[in-house]
């Protein structure tokens, strides 16, 4: 059974930096192009999270995790909102994260529905997001109702280093 929780406060974020680190560097391992090199280690990735506390705690960034019935922690994603007053209605989709070994199991899924009802529940009718172009998460992102607007070649590298071409993706909710 899935369970997806909220994270609202910094000791929350700090509570369980060391499994989200342990999932970003899997992911980062298995060539998820998230922001990071290969290498990444677990203290590294931890003061990374870490260094989020205080934005989740002001609700700069929305933040979940998905975890199994054994409470082991799967996988995250984050909600960022705009700050900027003409942007209010808006929000971008950041950091899906799920174990190599948990994928296709419904996990990335729940993740996008908590985002994406509380982005809705919050006025946010436009969410936004990222991903590298060829991924699998392209076709996750599309099987969920979320539209191509178009990519950049070369944008990010992937964990290697190399230059890959980035997809950017929105879906309307209202």
């Amino acid at each position: 059974m899935l369970r997806v929780v909220r994270v609202e406060s910094a000791d929350g974020v700090r509570g369980c930096a060391k499994e989200l680190a342990e999932v970003l560097v899997e992911s980062v391992a298995d060539g998820a192009s998230v922001g990071f090199l290969e290498g990444l280690d677990v203290d590294t990735a931890a003061r990374w999270w870490e260094s989020l506390a205080p934005a989740v705690a002001e609700g700069r960034i929305l933040l979940w995790v998905a975890r199994d019935a054994g409470e082991r922690l799967l996988g995250t994603v984050q909600l960022h909102p705009a700050p900027m007053p003409n942007g209010r209605h808006r929000a971008d989709l950041a950091k899906m994260l799920v174990r190599p070994g948990a994928r296709r199991r419904g996990v990335a899924r729940g993740l996008l529905a908590a985002a994406e009802g509380a982005a809705l529940a919050a006025g946010r009718t436009l969410l936004v997001l990222d991903t590298e172009t060829g991924s699998d998460a392209e076709h996750l992102y599309r099987s969920a109702g979320w539209t191509a607007a178009g990519s950049v070649p070369g944008y990010a590298t992937d964990p290697r280093g190399v230059p890959r071409a980035t997809t950017y993706y929105y879906k309307n909710l209202g």
